[in-house]
C-alpha cells in the first residue's frame, strides 16, 4: 500500500462495455482502498500542457503589483491572484508557501445568477498577457469534460443512474488553478510547508504536477507517501463532497506538499465540484441497515462556503 495505482483510461473513450466496466472498477477500488490514484492515456496533450506551464511561469514571475490588480480577496466569487500565505490548509502549521490563480465557470456580470448575487458566480479574472484567456478557458472547458467522463464511471461504481454527475456539472463551480510553489529555503518560518495536510473540497481532483515533486498522500497506516510526478498522466483524488455522497465509501485522503529545495514548483489542479444548488445527500446504495448515512444533507455552495472560511482569512471577514 505504498504505491498509488496507475488506471488506462483509454476504454472510456472506446465502445468496448468490457474494457469501460473493467476501467469503472479499477476506479472503484482505487476509491475505496486509496481515495488517489493515476490516469494515463486521457485526451489532454502534452502540448496543451506546456502551453499552460509557460503561461503559469511567465503570469507568476510579474511583479506583485501587477498579479494583485486581480487579487481574489478583493473578487466576490473567488477568482484571481492568491498571494504567498493567502491561505492557510493545516491550521497546525504556518500559513502556505505558494501563490495561486483560480478561474471557474465563467458567468458575465449581467448573467441572471451573478445578478442575483449568488455565491461563487461571476466573471472570471484574468491577467493582462497575450493568449491566456483563451487558452485557459479552453483548458477550463477541457478538463470538466474529462472530470465528467471519469465521474460517469464513478456513477457506475456507486450504482447511480449514468446521467447522474452530469446532470449536476451542467453549470458548476468547478475551480481549475494554477500554483507556483517557491523554492522550501524561502519560507518565512522552519515550519512553513508548500500546501498544509489536508483532504479536498469537491468531488474530484485531476492534478497535473510538474518535474519537482513534492507531493505526498497519507496511506492507511498513516504514514505519508510521495505521490512522484509520472509523464504524461494526472494524479486523481476524491474530495469531501463525494466522501459525502459515498457515506466514507470512498476515502477523502489527507495529502500536502513538501516543497523541493532549489527549485521552484508548478501544479494545476482541476476541482470538479457541481452546480451550487446541488443536494450532497448520501446516495441510496451507500447506506443500509448498520451502515446510517454519517453526515447532514447540505448543498455544493454552503458547503464550499464553510470550508472556504476555514482556510482564507478574507473569507471569514465577508
Amino acid at each position: 500500500m505504498n504505491t498509488l495505482p496507475i488506471i488506462d483510461i483509454a476504454p472510456l473513450y472506446a465502445t468496448d462495455e468490457k474494457g469501460w466496466q473493467e476501467v469503472a472498477r479499477q476506479i472503484d477500488t482505487a476509491c475505496r482502498n486509496w481515495g488517489f490514484f493515476y490516469i494515463r492515456n486521457h485526451p489532454i496533450s502534452a502540448e496543451r500542457i506546456v502551453l499552460l506551464k509557460g503561461a503559469a511561469e511567465r503570469f507568476f514571475s510579474l511583479p506583485d503589483e501587477q498579479k494583485l490588480r486581480i487579487d481574489i480577496t478583493k473578487s466576490s466569487h473567488h477568482r484571481g491572484y492568491g498571494a504567498v500565505a493567502a491561505e492557510q490548509l493545516d491550521p497546525t502549521k504556518p500559513s502556505d508557501l505558494k501563490e495561486t490563480f483560480d478561474m471557474g465557470f465563467h458567468m458575465p456580470a449581467d448573467h441572471l445568477d451573478v445578478l442575483a448575487g449568488k455565491p461563487l458566480r461571476g466573471p472570471n479574472r484574468h491577467p493582462d498577457i497575450d493568449g491566456w484567456q483563451p487558452l485557459l478557458e479552453q483548458h477550463y472547458q477541457d478538463m470538466h469534460a474529462l472530470a465528467c467522463t471519469l465521474l460517469r464511471a464513478v456513477a457506475n461504481a456507486l450504482g447511480v443512474e449514468p446521467g447522474f454527475f452530469d446532470e449536476r456539472f451542467i453549470e458548476p463551480i468547478s475551480v481549475f488553478r494554477m500554483i507556483h510553489y517557491p523554492p522550501r529555503q524561502t519560507a518565512t518560518s522552519p515550519g512553513q510547508q508548500g500546501a498544509g495536510a489536508h483532504t479536498d473540497y469537491g468531488c474530484i481532483t485531476l492534478l497535473y504536477q510538474d518535474h519537482a515533486g513534492g507531493l505526498q498522500v497519507q496511506n492507511v497506516s498513516g504514514e505519508w507517501i510521495d505521490a512522484p510526478p509520472i509523464e504524461g498522466t494526472f494524479v486523481v483524488n476524491i474530495g469531501d463532497m463525494m466522501a459525502r455522497w459515498s457515506n466514507d465509501r470512498y476515502k477523502s485522503t489527507p495529502h500536502r506538499v513538501i516543497s523541493p529545495m532549489g527549485i521552484d514548483r508548478y501544479s494545476m489542479p482541476f476541482f470538479a465540484e457541481p452546480n451550487p444548488d446541488t443536494l450532497i445527500s448520501c446516495l441510496p446504495g451507500c447506506q443500509g441497515e448498520g451502515n446510517p448515512p454519517k453526515y447532514p444533507d447540505t448543498t455544493c455552495s454552503a458547503y464550499m462556503l464553510s470550508r472556504f472560511a476555514e482556510t482564507y482569512a478574507y473569507r471569514r471577514e465577508l
